[in-house]
């Protein structure tokens, strides 16, 4: 029998009403005939709440301890879910992701799958034709025999991942839209649902600022080749279909993505000597500072100086500028610039590996709504601007038109 799994979101099990109503969305795939695994998160806001109440309880809490807290807002939804089942005459049981298990790297907080064994799960479907009800988010390190966390969004990677375990038909992901649209309808009202996108050009807007799926889950879906659909649990409408790129008639841009989260940090006029980049660099990511976009050019008026732009996240700015100012004045930046109030706005297309004059295009409808460029980045299938972030609204429109997203199919 055909397996399929089934992934719902915090806003989709917020109360035992939503609850009843997604137990629909699974009780229509048990009765097309597939054999159900259903993985669920905490309820909306339940795991901010778990979290607060371990900073509370110390500043510097054991990781292990911090898992098993916060790994309790799954478990109980995967047992309220099943109750439900039952009540509705449908076979189930709940599963944690130590049960299964799950099994991951010790990393808590943001643990790494190591591997999945779906022999108990098999079972149940095959003996029992039980819904398997799974809390997301969670594993097992089966050295220590702890309880392990993914991070945020960890539900979405454990679907996808039980999805490549069980060799489901598809991992069908339940949010509180009804798919991928080519920006955030919320700022584009003209923005278009995608029928069909392919895992690079999702793994590409979701990095970039697109919340619909996790970026740890797309990068298992397309190493394992698992379809995902996107879809809405509040109705019965199909989504957006995530697949391999074979057989798309790629378009030179599919989507408009924006990050409001990032910081610009400027070192003026650092001597230009071998090894100082390197050293700046290498101090920020002892420190478990990442850095986005990176320019370096020479130095005006200044002989054998040269200024390096980059980007880090806005939450990691303080810790940033405090390891940047103990070392700039030793390599000569002053002074050192910092612009929190920055966006990076991006277009993803496959088809920009084959269409010529993209890059141009986009700088010239940014250029003809008078919004200045202060850095850019580039990959085989994006390219991203840093700009101002009162521009935001405009620059994304005016992408979305400019490049015939509201008008032009996407798939």
């Amino acid at each position: 029998m055909a397996r399929l799994v089934m992934k719902f979101g915090g806003t989709s099990v917020a109360d035992v009403d939503r609850i009843r109503n997604l137990a629909r969305h699974v009780q229509r795939e048990v009765e097309a005939g597939y054999d159900i695994a259903v993985v669920v998160s905490a309820m909306s806001g339940k795991t901010n709440e778990l979290v607060d109440w371990c900073r509370i309880a110390s500043r510097f809490y054991d990781p292990r301890e911090y898992d098993a807290v916060v790994a309790a807002g799954e478990q109980i939804t995967a047992g309220l879910l099943a109750i439900v089942l039952q009540d509705m005459g449908i076979p189930a049981r709940s599963w944690q992701g130590w049960q299964v298990p799950i099994l991951t790297s010790d990393a808590h907080g943001s643990a790494r799958i190591a591997d999945i064994d779906g022999s108990a799960i098999f079972k149940g479907f095959e003996e029992r034709k039980e819904v398997a009800v799974i809390a997301g988010f969670q594993g097992l390190h089966k050295e220590t025999g702890r309880i392990s966390t993914l991070g945020r969004g960890g539900s979405d990677t454990s679907a996808v991942a039980i999805a490549a375990a069980i060799k489901a038909e598809r991992c069908d992901i339940y949010t509180d839209v009804d798919g991928v649209y080519t920006t955030d309808p919320n700022i584009c009202p003209s923005a278009r649902k995608i029928d069909r996108i392919s895992y690079e050009e999702m793994l590409e807007l979701a990095s970039l600022g697109a919340k619909v799926l996790q970026i740890r889950s797309v990068e298992v879906a397309m190493k394992y080749g698992v379809p995902v659909h996107v879809r809405s649990s509040f109705s019965d409408r199909t989504g957006t279909m995530v697949v391999g790129e074979e057989g798309f008639e790629s378009v030179a841009v599919a989507g408009v993505a924006y990050d409001k989260g990032e910081a610009k940090v400027q070192l003026v006029r650092m001597k230009d000597k071998p090894g100082v980049v390197a050293k700046i660099f290498g101090m920020l990511a002892e420190h478990n500072v990442s850095v986005d976009m990176i320019i370096q050019s020479p130095s005006r008026g200044g002989k054998d100086t040269t200024d390096v732009t980059f980007t880090v996240a806005k939450s990691d700015l303080p810790r940033a500028k405090e390891l940047i100012e103990k070392t700039a004045a030793e390599y000569g930046s002053e002074p050192v610039e910092y612009d929190p109030d920055i966006v990076k706005v991006s277009i993803v297309g496959l088809g920009m590996r084959s269409h010529a004059g993209v890059a141009a295009k986009m700088f010239g409808i940014l250029a003809s709504e008078g919004i200045n460029i202060q850095a850019i980045s580039t990959s085989e299938i994006k390219i991203s601007c840093i700009i101002a972030a009162k521009y935001t609204e405009l620059a994304v429109r005016a992408l979305h038109e400019g490049f015939g997203l509201d008008k032009a199919p996407v798939a």
